[in-house]
């Protein structure tokens, strides 16, 4: 995964997007629906009707990059607003890529504070 400054937000755009959508059509939405703008350096995170693809628009600095990936099995979980954003955090966004359900991780054992 890249390597995010300090402070950049990453937004889930909720609902579906058309997968064929590139560059213009992405940025277009995060300006006409999500009323942000696609050079703040902030990531934007899209996904499919089908649910097994994503799209992340990065403003690095120097130009638009766009990331795409496919699962070969699994679903990327997702709000289940219409519409709307959620913001993600960086660890969150990792866990979304990786297939894991970010909305529900819990710690496999408790933590204890003991002295040793």
């Amino acid at each position: 995964m890249i390597s995010l400054p300090s402070g950049t937000r990453i937004w889930l755009a909720c609902g579906v997007t058309d997968m064929r959508k590139g560059f213009d059509g992405l940025a277009a939405i995060v300006q006409l629906q999500l009323a942000e703008d696609p050079l703040s350096g902030h990531v934007f995170v899209f996904r499919g009707r089908r649910g097994d693809r994503v799209k992340l628009l990065w403003w690095d600095g120097d130009g638009l990059c766009l990331f795409c990936k496919r699962l070969e099995r699994g679903r990327f979980v997702w709000p289940s607003a219409i519409d709307g954003t959620v913001h993600l955090t960086q660890a969150q966004l990792a866990m979304l890529l990786e297939g894991i359900d970010w909305r529900r991780v819990q710690r496999t054992a408790q933590l204890s504070m003991r002295a040793v």
